[in-house]
């Protein structure tokens, strides 16, 4: 059996790009925001595949915190309006508070979201 000569990337020439300093640190900050090294990035850009970024790890553990509030304030509330005997004291106002508490809770959701989804500008 004879082994077919298959070329390589590793074989053949690279592509040379020559680029200010600015650029160059430009060009690396995308491919880290995509999690690839820099030669994947520059090939893909270069053959015209759109490249995706990841997630951010901090912003998707902060939307998990502000959706484990979300839940827990909607626990409360759905108790509350259960007419348990023991929240007898708890007045409109109170539920009122903890409506007011959910709104302003998705409205950090929906901004952290945001910045999530948006490329952010440095």
């Amino acid at each position: 059996m004879e082994k077919e000569n298959k070329a390589t990337r590793k074989g053949s020439p690279p592509i040379k790009v020559y680029c200010l300093p600015e650029e160059r640190h430009q060009i690396q900050a995308n491919a880290q925001a995509t999690g690839l090294s820099l030669s994947t990035f520059l090939l893909n850009v270069g053959i015209g595949y759109q490249v995706r970024g990841i997630v951010d790890n901090k912003q998707v553990e902060e939307l998990a915190r502000i959706n484990g509030d979300l839940g827990r304030l909607g626990g409360l509330l759905k108790l509350w309006l259960t007419d348990d005997a023991r929240l007898a004291s708890v007045g409109e106002a109170t539920i009122r508070a903890v409506l007011a508490q959910i709104e302003s809770t998705q409205d950090q959701m929906i901004h952290v979201m945001g910045t999530v989804v948006r490329p952010r500008a440095d």
